[in-house]
């Protein structure tokens, strides 16, 4: 066996698969065994070809062409965003440029075996080669690579997927481009040569190579192969270089999960609050809140993210400290949902965190998924959002929808409650039924409630803002259970008697984000 260990000082490796452009933030992982190839190749060219004779290489090129398997360290996927400079005619202009790239843990080691014994000579050429590795994909990913020295294993998490066998429930399938074998290569290029007559390649005008001149002008073995320039193989028409094939590779599920440890709570606090920025190619409206924290909850659940942990299932969690999940639309005129917190009165274990960690998308709907960037995890006052306070004045952001119907005599008359003057089960009734379930909200009254005709739920800046009625809100979660009233919610404003501390989410759906209140002026 021969191993390969390959490890990126900077923490960061840089690389877009064939086919892919740079800014479709496509990263490929593991590297492709056509890569590295290449890799080994070019540091021939420029730094050893004086001291290693073409045959060990060719040699060497060619027992290394079988797919590899891999051992993929942690790792976790980020991008940087900017503005490169081009020209048009006279004019210079910007383009924006995403640079995606895969996160590793300080020191991470990725490992490449072939299932190869190599001649001394051939290792000793491996050896020189990869100790002059300066770089693997882009240039910013620099490189640290050696042959490991008497390795039988490796533990494999990554390798390529036998023909009729399908990934397991924690696998994912990726392609990635590999050399052919000698005897394939040359199988593939007769092949080719028999469709292609060998007249097509005279032109008469040679200094303007058509498509068809410069595809049949192939290499005669695959270690020629791996030399074309992917310029000129792209300008002459190949949707794969010469003597390239896709492979199907599997790795883990969870491949791109946090690639650091979050460090523990401190003082011995557990974090109550972890918050996520949305990202869809269509954003789901506010007025979609209860499904949005819907299909949030149910990623949260999964055995993939948390295996059922109790604090997002809600199992045997007393008082009601499992996860809420709020949404929020921050500063969006079209009143999108831009961030999500989930909240936890009874604390985050190290589990928690770390199934948060893996949150990184969920289904979104009409075909859009809708992608979680985390922004950090923590306690209420560590994050700049309106839900948590502290105010004594409070308004409704979402609508509440009441657990209760409200009461009337037989003949229709509305029954009254005497020590607050509300109609007993009607929205403002059971709010207030709510409130005085909490200690810390004692002596909080209804200020006002909101009218349905004026559109009360507000969202966007003071220019181009959008109201809502409540009508307008999914007020019902499908699948979900939970006592609930007929109407579809009310806006009211609460006030305290002292400022308070939020957040503030009461009724039907409170737990996802339906009864939620907000600081107001006044």
């Amino acid at each position: 066996m021969t191993v390969l260990e390959l490890r990126f000082p900077a923490g960061r490796y840089h690389a877009t698969p064939w086919g892919r452009h740079v800014n479709e933030g496509a990263v490929e992982w593991p590297p492709s065994p056509w890569r590295i190839l290449r890799a080994l190749i070019a540091t021939w060219y420029l730094k050893a070809k004086g001291e290693i004779a073409e045959p060990v290489m060719r040699g060497l090129v060619e027992k290394l062409s079988s797919p590899p398997r891999f051992h993929l360290p942690r790792a976790s996927t980020s991008h940087t965003r900017h503005y490169m400079p081009y020209n048009e005619g006279k004019n210079e202009k910007t383009t924006k440029i995403f640079d995606t790239f895969v996160q590793l843990e300080p020191g991470a080691a990725l490992l490449a075996a072939w299932d190869v014994d190599l001649l001394p000579a051939e290792l000793a050429v491996l050896r020189i080669l990869t100790r002059r590795l300066g770089y693997l994909g882009r240039a910013e990913a620099l490189l640290e690579a050696c042959v490991a020295e008497g390795v039988a294993a490796i533990e494999c998490n990554s390798h390529p997927l036998a023909e009729g066998d399908h990934p397991s429930e924690k696998q994912e399938l990726v392609r990635l481009l590999s050399p052919m074998g000698p005897a394939d290569y040359e199988l593939w290029r007769q092949r080719w040569l028999a469709v292609r007559p060998a007249e097509s390649v005279e032109k008469k005008k040679p200094a303007k190579k058509s498509k068809v001149t410069a595809a049949a002008e192939i290499p005669a073995d695959v270690f020629s192969a791996l030399h074309a320039d992917t310029g000129e193989l792209q300008s002459a028409g190949w949707n794969l270089p010469p003597g390239a094939r896709y492979v199907d590779y599997v790795r883990p599920a969870d491949a791109f999960a946090s690639a650091t440890r979050p460090k523990p709570p401190r003082g011995g606090t557990r974090p109550t609050v972890a918050r996520f920025s949305l990202a869809s190619k269509v954003p789901p409206p506010i007025t979609r809140a209860i499904a949005v924290a819907g299909q949030v909850h149910r990623m949260l659940c999964s055995e993939k993210i948390s295996n059922g942990h109790p604090i997002f299932t809600g199992a045997n969690c007393r008082d009601h400290e499992h996860a809420h999940i709020f949404c929020e639309s921050m500063d969006d005129a079209r009143a999108r949902i831009t961030h999500l917190t989930v909240y936890a009165p009874g604390g985050f274990d190290q589990a928690a965190i770390e199934a948060l960690r893996r949150l990184q998308w969920t289904w979104g709907f009409e075909g859009h998924d809708l992608r979680t960037v985390l922004h950090g995890i923590g306690q209420p006052r560590e994050f700049d959002s309106p839900l948590f306070g502290p105010a004594r004045i409070w308004r409704s952001l979402t609508p509440f929808v009441s657990t209760r119907h409200a009461k009337t005599f037989r003949d229709g008359r509305p029954k009254m409650d005497a020590r607050n003057g509300w109609q007993e089960g009607s929205a403002a009734h059971d709010l207030l039924r709510l409130l005085a379930l909490n200690p810390k909200w004692e002596g909080a009254k209804i200020r006002k409630q909101l009218v349905e005709r004026d559109r009360p739920f507000v969202f966007g800046r003071e220019l181009g803002q959008r109201r809502f009625r409540a009508l307008e809100f999914q007020s019902l979660r499908h699948g979900g259970r939970g006592r609930r009233g007929h109407d579809s919610g009310a806006g009211f404003i609460l006030e305290f008697p002292a400022p308070v501390n939020g957040p503030i989410a009461l009724g039907y759906g409170a737990h996802f984000g339906l009864g939620l209140f907000v600081p107001a002026a006044g």
